[in-house]
């Protein structure tokens, strides 16, 4: 049986009726949009591909391990594919208040939790297919791996023929309880064979469980509570989004002039976003901590094409304080240099490898304690979260229409008002940002500043080189 991992189930355990776990991306295309019936047969010819997506969560009686993945034997891939169209003018407001209503709503457990949206009507004759999948199945990047299984590289590829496939039977709670029993054996088996080495480097186990704890305790100290922020609370049960996007070009050339990473001048650009958010809502930015929860993944190359979450993360302070955009950077650097060599992510990735050995039961009656003390007493650890996926860099074809864009979502949670997704797309980053329809019905301005960010950055930087050139 193929069992969910501790941090696969946390996704399940997050969701309560305003807390809704899945992740989206939203795939525009410039040439007439195919029909209904076309997207099912192509989707219908890549299944094979695919065979967590005719499979649904069940749960371990009385909860003595954690559910498992079953076949679903009434799939029905009409179910999973819909069909909605924009009013006229088609224009971005109403794409990004679809985006809104669409992901404010929970996926059926008791179906393979994943839906993809046909949406026609959007201006300039484009339309739109939106991957919403739930956080249990996927991270960021077995969500892109999905999307390059089910577009295709070329323009001429024909759809191919379906795969016959015949839906194993659900086994039965006792025997689910003894495979739980039998995985829980073997995690244990698998961690005991670490041991030799273990003995026979134990200077080099001393170091590595010395980071780990030195790494869990910085980790800990991060937790610590912030001032209070307009953009922190609980949550209802209805979002709202935005998106802007930037040239990787741009980005090429900030590193140029002033170094560092990639993900360095994303989370320098986001944070001018969050000043700007700030800045709006009349919070001091002075004394501000917008502490942002950083996944990183911790998926080995063999393990690209798995369906599950390998993650681990970063807590990164935003510098909001700071007004000019290369301060903000030269934070950010310095910031994320300190953190990658901190051991926190390690440490991470371990707690999460572990827990996997704790009781199902015990670690469903912690989570929801957890969930509901948020739910009441709210949370001042956490004030953001913000992904970075690298996608792919070359164009992706539906049935011969290039896909022109890629805009991302991320979930939010209690105590998370506004949550921040990036991905790169054949040579632009695009930006989705998510809010709290009731208290943060503002992220477009998040979502403009962030992209403005970018331009001012590149700007200053072809000053610093000496180029005036526009690019």
């Amino acid at each position: 049986m193929d069992r969910l991992s501790a941090l696969d189930a946390g996704f399940l355990n997050l969701e309560d009726g305003s807390v809704h776990m899945a992740i989206a991306g939203a795939c525009v295309f410039a040439d007439p949009p195919p029909t209904v019936a076309q997207v099912e047969r192509l989707i219908a010819s890549k299944m094979h591909l695919i065979a967590r997506y005719r499979q649904r969560v069940r749960t371990v009686p009385f909860e003595l391990g954690r559910p498992i993945w079953v076949d679903d034997p009434d799939f029905d891939l009409g179910y999973h594919v819909r069909h909605t169209a924009l009013p006229s003018p088609g224009d971005d407001r109403a794409f990004c208040r679809l985006m809104g209503r669409l992901m404010s709503q929970d996926l059926d457990r008791d179906r393979p939790p994943w839906e993809i949206w046909l949406v026609e009507g959007l201006a300039g004759g484009k339309w739109a297919m939106v991957f919403k999948v739930h956080h249990c199945m996927v991270d960021g990047i077995a969500g892109v791996g999905l999307l390059t299984v089910l577009l295709d590289p070329a323009a001429d590829t024909p759809v191919g023929e379906p795969e016959p496939w015949e839906p194993e039977a659900e086994p039965h709670g006792a025997l689910k309880v003894l495979d739980a029993w039998g995985g829980l054996a073997s995690d244990l088996v698998g961690m005991t064979r670490s041991a030799p080495d273990s003995i026979t480097h134990p200077v080099r186990t001393l170091r590595s469980v010395a980071a780990t704890v030195a790494g869990a305790a910085r980790f800990t100290e991060r937790l610590r509570p912030t001032s209070a922020l307009s953009i922190e609370g609980p949550v209802g049960p209805h979002r709202v989004w935005a998106h802007s996007s930037a040239s990787l070009d741009a980005v090429k050339t900030i590193r140029t002039a002033f170094g560092g990473t990639v993900n360095d001048v994303v989370l320098a650009a986001v944070a001018g976003g969050y000043r700007a958010l700030l800045v709006e809502r009349g919070d001091d930015v002075a004394e501000a901590v917008v502490r942002s929860l950083v996944p990183v993944s911790t998926r080995a190359e063999s393990a690209q094409g798995v369906p599950d979450n390998r993650v681990s993360a970063l807590l990164y302070d935003l510098p909001v304080q700071l007004d000019d955009p290369v301060e903000r950077l030269e934070s950010v650097k310095s910031q994320m240099a300190d953190l990658k060599s901190s051991g926190i992510a390690e440490a991470g990735r371990r707690m999460a490898s572990a827990s996997d050995l704790v009781p199902p039961l015990v670690l469903g009656i912690v989570s929801r304690t957890a969930i509901r003390s948020m739910q009441r007493f709210g949370q001042q650890s956490l004030n953001t979260v913000t992904t970075n996926v690298p996608g792919p860099q070359v164009p992706l074809y539906c049935m011969g229409r290039e896909m022109e864009e890629y805009r991302p979502f991320v979930p939010i949670s209690h105590g998370l008002r506004v949550g921040t997704a990036i991905l790169s797309y054949n040579g632009r980053l695009f930006f989705g940002i998510t809010g709290d329809f009731r208290s943060t019905p503002d992220v477009a301005v998040v979502a403009d500043a962030t992209a403005a960010g970018v331009e001012d950055l590149r700007d200053r930087a072809l000053e610093a080189l000496g180029d005036h050139r526009p690019g």
